[in-house]
């Protein structure tokens, strides 16, 4: 009975280690490859909130000294005598050119 057991123990032994060599690779993969790595973890940044009782930083640029009124008038006057106007018209286009500018 003894010099049975031995050769189906190596019988059984061939054949388990037989069938570990029939499961494939997974597809696109080898197995020599090394493992994928893992992807970089998301960096989540949280937006600044506005505070309801602080008032919003405002950058405010220095704007070149406006010209008087009478100076906007005659500037005003000027051009519309340039472009032909009468009298009439041109007092009407002067009121409106020097409050705009």
């Amino acid at each position: 009975m003894m010099p049975l057991v031995v050769p189906i123990l190596l019988l059984a032994a061939v054949e388990v280690a037989g069938a570990q060599q029939f499961y494939p690779p997974a597809p696109g993969a080898s197995r020599f490859a090394p493992p994928i790595p893992k992807p970089p973890e998301l960096k989540i940044t949280i937006p600044v909130v506005p505070k309801m009782d602080e008032l919003p930083n405002r950058n405010y640029v220095p704007r070149s000294p406006r010209p008087s009124f009478g100076e906007r008038v005659s500037r005003c006057l000027d051009a519309g005598a340039a472009a032909g106007l009468g009298p009439n018209a041109r007092a009407e286009f002067s009121r409106g050119c020097a409050l705009r500018d």
